[in-house]
């Protein structure tokens, strides 16, 4: 017989065995026919029962038989076991679909290589130097002349490629009134060629499109931009589009799943470096460097080549900058090069989010890890129900290796079970998370595919997990003595020990989990309620541009007509807002001394804004209509106690030293209360507000081409105000486009989208954690007061009082938790040493950090323990006993 059709017969077992009773009753009938004895006949066939096995185990495969009816019987075990089934296979959901949702995103941003050719051989060129806190720090920011002298350098050795950062730019398709967002990356002719990628439509870049500045306004769009902003439509070739003042042609779409380096965020359009104004200047750092190493060579080989050119060109940099401190110059100019492979991009995001993602991978593996010492404990005290049933099956041939086959099959229905509920958990959650961290103007975009990669990570994550819960009890079952199990005499304590011993476990992981999700809890109400110095209630600000450039007269006269519209109080101007993420600084001197090496910052304000933020100000006055910069400032009270020793420094003047040499002196006009400039997390720093009007190189007044209008509305919602202020302000002036629209409070809060979100992971987690130890803490003492009936029964009859009964069933397992708690505390300690940078203003020794999981675990081990208690104190020592 051939092994299919034994394979096929182990799935037509009935079947087979009335083909097996036929042919054996034939052959019966055959013997009878031919004269013989019907007696005689059975008796020389022998036992049918016998026969018939025999022929089975001929006629198909019997391992696989036998795994076949261990899955039937399994399977029916579950649905006689109904709770705690559901019970195990929630559990197990939860824990496998939070890691496989937590892989997700992990596999997404950090680790999924790019869809170039030969990734591995890309590295990233980072910077590392010393911060003002003395610590240090590393970046990615390049100038494109520095760009140019290191891809000279390793020509030979590597190609370079400079790639700007991927910006939410405002690009106008024919009228201005067809202005919208996409993100535009200027990046070098040759990276198509280089990462080996071909157009799906036209032609890519090319080296000749990027030599000179301004000469080849091309542009090719990505594949999923084509398709959702064109629709696919091939008439796109010869488009063109506006970005600035510059006309560019859409020459070609990229191919189908390249949308850049940077995972995160989706490049709409792909512009050449050379139209991009920054080429010329060697202080705009605005552009990273990828290095495609060739092959054979060595990453060291490269690596000592471009920091000995990176050197000599800071060398340079530092002769050519005489007016910044020598400690400045010392910071910025000796700086390390590194190289870091890149294979899987680089991003902001990518630098954001790795630690969260790597504490959020730690907190779902303790929930996983709290999930199967659960299901443990269920099995274990649904085994010990089934104590006689194994020994039956010792007592009748079954063998060791075919007890432990039956338990893990059992746990394999869990996991498979337990997994595809997982598979959709994490399906949808990990959308889910992407959206929480979506700010209003910066969307990331983050491609989560269900391909073989997550489909591996969830077989072997399943295989694991079963293994995990399932050997224990298949071990145990595999070690039961037949007689002993049948007399009723195994050791109740034995298997109670492994109980409160995964009871022990459980506590330490939650307590774990509590502890970080208290922290981080703890950082986003401190950073929540960090004060800003300012009010941003009712604010709206108005993020325009001109096209060209216009007269500060023209800004006025907008912000004037804006005063005038139903239901705005109040309107400024301001170069940027407040907390923005933007900030220019520079190099001061005071007193006719030497420029302190530290940089200030500046904004450029019109009349008014510091009412309209509500900064007090607390000496001198606010700026008038004619005042211009650089004559005049305001400082706040970390300038004058940064260069005055906090004294009044209203009438005194300052000077604003540029790195060549060259001053501005100003005189401070008003003296303001400490504001947040550009980061939460920043402590204050000197800043200096001055006029946006500004005096240009030939003394007129400079034309601005952006700036930000300020509304403090009437209505609580400022937002509702959005699209009247949109369209009044194109009306006000024709050549004003409103870029973005945002409230103040929404900036605000995009500074803790990160902490926010770890803190609501942190606490589903925390409580999917608590849940699951209270309920194996539950099923342990339920567990613990059956097999304990007869002699809690015995002390009842002899006189021990309800508080001694409860005392003595829940001692143990109390010993149990407090030593797991301690455990856990130790544990999280350990684990908050690599990701203390998440947290802010709170120290995981704070009393409060230490109490709240500390309170929450005895609060949840306590309603864990009052049911079983109960039973206990309420048992009835007569009936205990005497079915006994």
């Amino acid at each position: 017989m051939s092994l299919w059709s034994r394979i096929v017969n182990v799935f037509r077992g009935d079947r087979l065995s009335r083909e097996i009773d036929e042919e054996l009753q034939s052959h019966i009938d055959e013997a009878i026919a031919q004269g013989r004895d019907p007696v005689e006949v059975r008796r020389a066939f022998g036992s049918a029962l016998r026969l018939r096995e025999e022929s089975r185990d001929v006629r198909l495969v019997a391992w696989l038989e036998s795994l076949r009816a261990d899955a039937v019987f399994g399977w029916r075990q579950l649905k006689k076991n109904k709770v705690t089934s559901a019970a195990a296979i929630l559990s197990l959901a939860l824990g496998i679909g939070a890691c496989t949702g937590a892989f997700r995103l992990i596999d997404a941003l950090l680790l999924r290589p790019l869809p170039v050719a030969e990734p591995e051989r890309l590295h990233i060129l980072l910077r590392q130097q010393t911060g003002p806190d003395g610590k240090l720090r590393t970046n990615d920011s390049y100038e494109y002349p520095v760009f140019s002298r290191m891809r000279a350098a390793v020509r030979q050795q590597a190609d370079l490629t400079a790639l700007s950062y991927s910006n939410r730019t405002d690009v106008t398709y024919g009228s201005d009134q067809d202005q919208e967002k996409a993100y535009v990356q200027y990046v070098s002719g040759w990276m198509f060629d280089s990462f080996g990628l071909r157009p799906a439509l036209g032609r890519l870049l090319t080296e000749s499109d990027d030599v000179k500045p301004g000469a080849h306004p091309y542009a090719v769009l990505s594949h999923d931009y084509w398709a959702q902003r064109f629709g696919q439509d091939p008439k796109v070739l010869g488009r063109t589009f506006r970005v600035g003042d510059s006309l560019y042609e859409i020459v070609g779409v990229g191919p189908e799943r390249f949308t850049g380096i940077e995972p995160g965020t989706a490049t709409d359009i792909f512009i050449p470096t050379m139209m991009n104004a920054g080429v010329v200047h060697s202080d705009w750092s605005w552009l990273r460097v990828l290095a495609r190493l060739k092959p054979g060579v060595s990453v060291d080989a490269v690596g000592e080549r471009l920091r000995a050119t990176f050197q000599a060109l800071q060398e340079e940099q530092a002769r050519a900058h005489p007016g910044m401190p020598s400690e400045l110059i010392e910071r910025f100019f000796h700086q390390k090069l590194l190289l870091k492979p890149a294979a899987s991009g680089v991003s902001d995001v990518q630098n954001d989010y790795r630690r969260p993602l790597a504490a959020l991978g730690g907190l779902v593996a303790l929930v996983l890890l709290i999930a199967c010492a659960n299901v443990t404990n269920l099995r274990t005290a649904q085994a010990a129900a089934r104590t006689r049933e194994l020994a039956l099956r010792v007592s009748i041939g079954a063998g060791r290796r075919r007890l432990v086959q039956l338990v893990l099959i059992e746990g394999a229905w869990l996991g498979l079970i337990a997994a595809a509920a997982g598979g959709l958990f994490a399906w949808w959650s990990a959308p889910m998370v992407v959206r929480m961290i979506n700010p209003p103007d910066n969307p990331l975009r983050l491609s989560l595919p269900a391909d073989w990669r997550v489909l591996g990570f969830g077989v072997a994550l399943t295989f694991g997990v079963t293994l995990l819960f399932g050997l224990a009890p298949a071990l145990r079952a595999s070690a039961i003595q037949p007689v002993s199990a049948l007399k009723g005499g195994e050791d109740p304590h034995s298997r109670r020990r492994l109980m409160h011993a995964l009871v022990a476990l459980q506590t330490a992981f939650c307590f774990s989990v509590l502890f970080v999700a208290a922290l981080f809890v703890g950082t986003t109400a401190r950073l929540s309620h960090q004060p800003t110095g300012f009010s941003a209630a009712r604010i709206l600000t108005v993020e325009t541009i001109a096209r060209p450039a216009q007269s500060p007269v023209y800004w006025d006269q907008a912000a004037e007509h804006l005063r005038t519209l139903p239901g705005v109080e109040k309107v400024a101007l301001a170069e940027f807002p407040l907390l923005s993420g933007n900030g220019v600084n520079g190099i001061v001197s005071a007193n006719g001394g030497a420029p302190l090496p530290v940089l200030d910052y500046f904004l450029n304000v019109s009349p008014g804004w510091t009412d309209i933020m509500r900064i007090p100000l607390l000496d001198g006055r606010d700026f008038r209509p004619d005042d211009i910069f650089p004559d005049v400032a305001i400082v706040n009270q970390a300038f004058a106690k940064q260069y005055f020793n906090g004294q009044d420094p209203v009438g005194k003047s300052f000077e604003k030293v540029s790195p060549e040499g060259s001053r501005l002196r100003l005189q401070i006009v008003g003296l303001a209360a400490d504001a947040r400039y550009r980061d939460l997390r920043e402590p204050i720093t000197p800043t200096a507000y001055v006029p946006l009007r500004s005096r240009g190189a030939d003394h007129a007044m400079a034309p601005i081409d952006s700036a930000t209008f300020i509304v403090r509305t009437r209505s609580a919602n400022p937002l509702a105000m959005a699209s009247t202020l949109r369209r009044e302000v194109s009306r006000a002036r024709p050549e004003f486009r409103v870029s973005n629209i945002l409230t103040q409070a929404q900036i605000n809060g995009s500074h803790t989208v990160r902490e926010r979100l770890l803190a609501r992971l942190a606490l589903f987690f925390a409580a999917v954690a608590l849940l699951l130890a209270a309920v194996g803490l539950y099923g342990v003492l339920n567990y613990s007061v059956l097999q304990r009936r007869r002699e809690i029964g015995i002390r009842m009859a002899l006189g021990a009082p309800a508080a001694d009964i409860a005392r003595h069933v829940t001692t143990g397992v109390f010993v149990m938790v407090l030593g797991g708690a301690l455990a856990g505390l130790a544990l999280g300690m350990v684990a908050v040493r690599y990701i203390e940078s998440l947290f802010y203003q709170v120290k995981p020794t704070d009393l409060a950090m230490l109490a709240i999981p500390s309170i929450i675990i005895l609060a949840a081990a306590a309603l864990a323990a009052l049911p079983a208690t109960i039973r206990a104190v309420t048992l009835d020592p007569v009936t205990v006993l005497r079915s006994e």
